[in-house]
């Protein structure tokens, strides 16, 4: 597993998602002291996924002409210009909504140009990609355990423009770990025209019913579940036991996530999709302890348990479209799953304040935990998720990236 070029892409995504880990509190936090509340949080989470959302497919096939390596050094450059820029703002006042949307969308069109690529890049630098994917997971999951917390503290300690800044450097270091990987392909696809690449994706996309009826299901949980998780978790939180534990909750979702991406080394399910699925039952005790005001030990349990359910279903996913697509095909099939895994969140961030405006922000959540656990067992009567299972895994490709 632990090849030259998947050590450089290992500490690349670790760095980079040290300051992501950051930005749910720094921007949650930010934003309520810019004077823009709950509603203006979920405006700043939507500017950033609807442009990722309306462009992934396109960065899916400019991976193809350019190689995943050089879009993704590119993306990162893009996002410690927008990073750096918005630390400014917050060191020198207060920012207006509109320059935080404007910095946010940027950042969204970086973020489609970039995710794509990760799931072409992994299959070609490694061997076993389920214990890749899990070594990944559970990197992540330790940085979105310290970062939270770390993001409170700095936010009390000496801003939220800080944050910001370490999240620009965090992208630096991503881009020069890329810079050194030694991989190449050759860019056989830019003579095609990008359509027809376009309908080709989307060809292999529809044609595997476990797909797209996991991305259906994850479109109902972008508006009713995931999309006003944060916006009013952070709300909630924050007003009943203060910033402090809001970044002590999402750390214990970090340390949830450690445990399944640990589970997920180990152990090899059969039908990966099941597995996963069964396990994201669980992920409905997030919406639901913040919901009944649980006590803060409770709540933190909560999103234990529902980050381990997370991090199994997250690699179970992953390592199934890795080993189960065409890998000529994979930038582009990634960039449909992608896409449409994010496509509804930016209407859940958004309306989310305006709704609990009118039916209190509790009932919303409430509602999300019930569709949390009717949505994975409507998975599991599907029977292609069922029967989803783990293709053999394929050898290095040492120019394919």
């Amino acid at each position: 597993m632990w090849t030259r070029d998947f050590r450089l892409f290992f500490v690349a995504r670790t760095v980079s998602m040290a300051g992501f880990a950051m930005m749910p509190v720094a921007t949650a936090l930010g934003m309520r002291q810019a004077g823009h509340g709950a509603t203006g949080v979920g405006l700043a989470l939507a500017a950033t996924s609807a442009p990722m959302v309306a462009l992934i497919l396109f960065g899916g096939v400019l991976m193809d002409r350019f190689t995943p390596r050089r879009m993704m050094i590119g993306a990162d450059v893009a996002r410690i210009a927008t990073q750096a820029t918005t630390a400014v703002l917050f060191m020198t006042g207060r920012p207006a909504l509109w320059q935080i949307l404007v910095l946010s969308a940027v950042n969204g069109v970086a973020t489609a140009m970039y995710s794509p690529g990760v799931a072409g890049t992994i299959p070609r630098i490694t061997a076993d990609i389920q214990k890749a994917n899990a070594a990944l997971r559970v990197s992540e999951s330790i940085m979105m355990l310290a970062g939270p917390g770390l993001a409170g503290a700095l936010v009390g300690l000496a801003g939220v423009g800080t944050v910001f800044a370490l999240d620009a450097a965090g992208f630096a270091a991503s881009a020069i770990c890329l810079l050194l990987m030694r991989v190449r392909v050759a860019r056989a696809e830019a003579a095609r025209p990008m359509l027809h690449q376009l309908r080709e994706g989307w060809q292999e996309f529809r044609s595997r019913t476990w797909m797209w009826s996991v991305i259906l299901m994850w479109m109902i949980f972008g508006i009713t579940l995931f999309g006003p998780l944060i916006p009013l978790g952070s709300e909630l939180i924050t007003g009943a036991y203060g910033e402090a534990a809001y970044g002590l909750v999402l750390s214990a979702g970090g340390a949830g996530t450690i445990v399944g991406g640990l589970v997920a080394m180990r152990v090899r399910p059969a039908r990966p999709l099941a597995a996963g699925a069964t396990g994201m039952l669980l992920f409905a005790l997030e919406p639901l302890t913040i919901a009944l005001g649980a006590p803060l030990p409770v709540m933190m349990t909560g999103h234990l348990l529902g980050g381990a359910a997370w991090g199994l279903w997250s690699v179970m996913w992953a390592t199934s479209i890795q080993t189960n697509i065409p890998g000529e095909a994979l930038n582009r099939v990634s960039a449909y799953e992608i896409g449409g895994s994010v496509m509804a969140m930016p209407i859940g961030n958004a309306i989310a304040g305006p709704v609990a405006g009118f039916v209190g922000a509790e009932s919303v959540l409430g509602f999300s935990a019930v569709i949390a656990v009717s949505g994975c067992l409507v998975l599991l009567a599907v029977p292609a998720v069922r029967g989803v299972r783990l293709a053999a895994p394929r050898p290095v490709e040492a120019d394919a990236v």
